[in-house]
C-alpha cells in the first residue's frame, strides 16, 4: 500500500526517510486486521430485544443479575454496577469519603479518567512513577508520593496487567490509606491467583466496548461489604434507595438494564475469550524477532492483555514511524497512551517530573490481540512487525 506523496514501488519507511511525505497526517485505507473488534452478537442483540419488550429498562432485574454474576470474579464481593468506568471510579472515592484536602497517589501512565475522577471528588492526584517493565504503580515511587494528606492509593492494572498489590496494600496499611484498584482493563487478571478486585477498599471495572468484555458502555464497584455496597447505590440513583426518599446527596450514574442484559452475555464468554488472548499473546511473543520488546509479565501475575503492548526503543519518531509502516500494511495499532496525564493541560502546572513514564509514553505501541484474530491474521501482524522495526532500524 503506498501512502500519498509516495512514489510506485516505495514502501511508506522509505518515504519518510527520504522527506517525501508531507507534514500532514496521511489518509490511510482501513486496517484489514483491525486493532480491536468489539463483539456485538446475535445474542447481545437478543438480550437487549428481550428488555426492551420486557419494558423495564433501567436498573431493574437484569441489573441486580449482572451485579450477582460478576461478582463470582470477585470472590463473591458485593458489585454496584454504574453507566462508566469514570463513574465508577469517581463514586468509589466518594462512597470512601475521600474529597476536598485529600490526595490520591496515581500513576501518569493511564487515561486521563484515572487523575479526572480524583478531581471529580474534590481530591488532588499526586502522581508517581511507573515499573518500567509492567507499566504498573512502582510501590518504591507510591511511597516517595505518600505525604501528610494523601488518603488512598489508585493503582492501575494497566493493559490488563496487575499491578503489585502485596507491596501497595503493605504501604497502605503501614500509613492508614485507602485503595482503589483501577481495574478497568484488567477484567479475570489475578495475581497469585488471587482476582483483581478482590484486593482493595474498591475496585472499578469498565465495560466501555473495546473492553475485555463490554455492555456497549458501563462500567461496575467492587466493595468488601455491604454497607459500602449501599452507599454506592445511593450515590448512583440521587441519594435514593426508596423512590422519593433521598438519603444523600446522589447523581444519575444507573447502568441500564439493556446494558446489563448485554453484560450478562458477554461475561458468559469471558473465559473463552481471555484464553484466546492469551493464546493470541503467545503468538506474537514467539513471533516477534525485529528488536520490539515484547510484554513481560511478573512472576504471579495473570496477564488478560486488554492491550499486547510492546516497546520500540529509539523514540517517538522511530516508534511512530513503525506505527505508520504497520498502518500502511494493514495492521491496526495504537498508542497508549502518547501524553502522560502529568502533562495534559488540566495537569502540568503540578510539574510533576516521571522520566521513566515519560520514556514509557515515547515507545510503547499497541498490536492487536483481541479473541476475534485469525492465525492468518496473527502471521500478518508477525510479518508487518518485524518488517516494520527492521526497516526502522529498531535495535534492543
Amino acid at each position: 500500500m503506498n501512502l500519498p506523496g509516495v512514489p510506485e514501488g516505495t514502501s511508506a519507511m522509505q518515504g519518510l526517510r527520504k522527506d517525501i511525505i508531507p507534514a500532514a497526517e496521511p489518509t490511510l485505507a482501513r486496517p484489514t486486521v483491525p486493532a480491536a473488534k468489539p463483539v456485538i452478537g446475535d445474542d447481545e442483540v437478543a438480550a437487549a430485544v428481550r428488555v426492551l419488550r420486557d419494558g423495564r429498562v433501567v436498573q431493574g432485574p437484569e441489573v441486580a443479575a449482572f451485579e450477582e454474576e460478576f461478582a463470582a470474579l470477585v470472590e463473591g464481593r458485593p458489585c454496584v454496577a454504574v453507566n462508566s468506568g469514570t463513574s465508577a471510579l469517581h463514586l468509589a472515592l466518594l462512597a470512601l469519603g475521600i474529597g476536598p484536602g485529600d490526595e490520591v497517589v496515581v500513576p501518569s501512565f493511564s487515561f486521563a479518567a484515572t487523575a479526572n475522577a480524583v478531581r471529580l471528588a474534590g481530591a488532588d492526584p499526586v502522581f508517581a512513577e511507573i515499573d518500567p517493565d509492567t507499566f504498573c504503580l512502582d510501590p518504591d515511587a507510591a511511597a516517595e508520593a505518600v505525604g501528610p494528606r494523601t488518603a488512598a492509593l489508585m493503582p492501575v492494572h494497566l493493559y490488563g496487567h496487575p499491578a503489585p498489590m502485596g507491596r501497595l496494600t503493605q504501604l497502605a496499611q503501614r500509613h492508614g490509606l485507602a485503595v482503589v484498584e483501577d481495574a478497568c482493563q484488567a477484567h479475570a487478571a489475578a495475581l497469585h491467583g488471587r482476582p483483581v478486585g478482590a484486593f482493595g477498599d474498591a475496585a472499578c471495572f469498565s465495560f466501555y466496548p473495546t473492553k475485555n468484555m463490554h455492555t456497549l458502555e458501563g462500567g461496575l464497584v467492587v466493595v468488601p461489604d455491604a454497607e459500602r455496597a449501599r452507599t454506592l447505590r445511593l450515590l448512583r440513583n440521587q441519594g435514593m434507595e426508596q423512590r422519593y426518599e433521598n438519603e444523600i446527596v446522589g447523581a444519575n450514574m444507573r447502568m441500564t438494564d439493556v446494558a446489563a442484559a448485554i453484560g450478562r452475555v458477554q461475561l458468559e464468554r469471558l473465559p473463552e475469550w481471555t484464553e484466546q488472548r492469551r493464546t493470541n499473546a503467545k503468538a506474537l511473543d514467539a513471533g516477534l524477532t525485529g528488536g520490539l520488546v515484547t510484554p513481560l509479565v511478573a512472576d504471579g501475575a495473570r496477564h488478560v492483555y486488554h492491550q499486547y503492548t510492546v516497546r520500540v526503543p529509539g523514540g517517538a519518531a522511530v516508534r511512530d514511524a513503525v506505527q505508520r509502516e504497520l498502518q500502511a500494511a494493514g495492521v491496526g495499532c495504537a498508542v497508549y497512551y502518547p501524553t502522560p496525564i502529568h502533562r495534559l493541560k488540566p495537569y502540568a502546572h503540578l510539574g510533576a517530573d516521571l522520566p521513566v513514564t515519560d520514556q514509557a509514553a515515547a515507545e510503547v505501541l499497541s498490536l492487536p490481540v483481541h479473541p476475534s484474530l485469525t492465525p492468518g491474521d496473527l502471521d500478518q501482524i508477525v510479518a508487518a512487525a518485524n518488517s516494520a522495526a527492521s526497516m526502522a532500524g529498531v535495535i534492543r
